[in-house]
Order: structure tokens, then C-alpha cells, then sequence
């Protein structure tokens, strides 16, 4: 790529150690420059703003902001950014990732020359995934049918989907810890993701959002 602009890269999240790792690599591919890190959400909308980036490389579980939301709030301003979603999580985040604009989502330990090219991927507007999360995908669409309760939320776990509909019943995250079995940490955790994933700020939102969609 020589002569071109080099793609600017901000990398968002609160490990040092991956972003430290994630600089090493990029500093080795001279098409690219790492232009600032975030350490949480709230840091990686400030620095978007100010640093305009080609692409972000984007964490799910931060704290204060998650990444879901600091995505959507990104691209809502700057809709040019490309985001690309690093995460241990290989579930159905990437449903919510791609619901909030993300262009990409790999799983942490991807092989170097995998996330180079999903970063160069993402900076020239494709959309790209992991294989085994491609693979999650496909196979969501070809097995699920009509009108099934995970096509309501699909962004949701199923554990998630459980749990919102019994918040739509108006039932209490203890009462809820005692009907699964779980501890009220566990409940908790479920009730956050539920409100991160669908964007919503409370339990009254959620409940409208679950009753709306006729979720049982």
C-alpha cells in the first residue's frame, strides 16, 4: 500500500495486555497505524469523536459503557467509522454486534494474519466474521423457522430469552434466581446483558419491549 493513507486503527479495550499485544501486531503491518486506546466505553466514544479513526477494534465487556452501546452511539455520529467487534464471547452477540453497525466480529486468539485481514476488510466497508461465528450465522438462518421465539430476540442467549420473558411477568430477580435454579449474581448479569443487547434502560423498557414482541 505504499503512497496510500495508512488505515488509522483506535483500539478499545480494558486489558492492557491484549491491547498491547494488538499494537505489537499492527505496528508490524505498515499499511496501518494505531492512533490511540481506550481502556473503557465512555473512552472509546471521546477518542472516536476526536480521532475520526477508519476503524475501531472494539470490545464487548467493558466497564461503564458497554461495547454494544458505545458502538451504536459511534456510528449514530459517525457513521463512517468501520467497527470491528474482538471478543471472547461466541455466542449470539453477534446478532446485537450487527444490529448496532458493527462490520465485523472475531473471537479473541484469532491468528494474526486473520485479524489483519479483517481490519483491512472492515476499512474498505466489507462485513466479515470469525469462521465458527459465519458458521453460527448460517446456521441460525437455515434451522430456525417462522414465528420462533429466538427470531423475537436474536441478539438474546436463550437463557437471556428465558429471563426476559419472565421479567415481562413482572417477576423480581429473586424470584427469578429461585425459578432457574441460579444465583442472584448470575440473574443480575443476565438482567444487564438483556438491557445492553436491547438497548433499553430499565425494567419497564424491557418489559415493553417483551410484551410488544409477544414474547411468553
Amino acid at each position: 500500500m505504499t503512497g496510500m493513507e495508512p488505515i488509522r486503527v483506535l483500539v478499545a479495550d480494558d486489558h492492557p495486555v491484549f491491547r498491547f499485544g494488538l499494537k505489537a501486531l499492527l505496528a508490524n503491518a505498515p499499511e496501518m497505524e494505531v492512533v490511540g486506546e481506550a481502556n473503557d466505553g465512555e473512552e472509546a466514544l471521546a477518542l472516536a469523536a476526536s480521532l475520526q479513526p477508519d476503524v475501531i477494534i472494539m470490545d464487548l465487556n467493558m466497564p461503564g459503557v458497554h461495547g454494544l452501546e458505545a458502538t451504536r452511539r459511534i456510528l449514530q455520529i459517525s457513521p463512517h467509522i468501520g467497527i470491528l467487534i474482538i471478543t471472547m464471547f461466541d455466542d449470539d452477540s453477534i446478532f446485537a454486534a450487527m444490529r448496532a453497525g458493527a462490520r465485523g466480529y472475531l473471537l479473541k486468539g484469532a491468528e494474526p494474519e486473520e485479524t489483519l485481514r479483517a481490519i483491512r476488510a472492515v476499512a474498505s466497508g466489507e462485513a466479515i466474521f470469525s469462521p465458527s461465528i459465519a458458521r453460527r450465522v448460517i446456521d441460525f438462518f437455515a434451522r430456525r423457522q417462522p414465528n420462533t421465539p429466538a427470531l423475537i430476540f436474536p441478539e438474546l442467549t436463550e437463557r437471556e430469552r428465558e429471563v426476559l420473558a419472565l421479567i415481562g411477568r413482572g417477576l423480581n430477580n429473586g424470584a427469578i434466581a429461585e425459578r432457574f435454579a441460579l444465583s442472584p449474581k448470575t440473574v443480575r448479569n443476565h438482567v444487564s446483558n438483556i438491557f445492553s443487547k436491547l438497548q433499553v434502560a430499565d425494567r419497564a423498557q424491557a418489559i415493553i419491549r417483551a410484551r410488544d414482541a409477544g414474547l411468553e
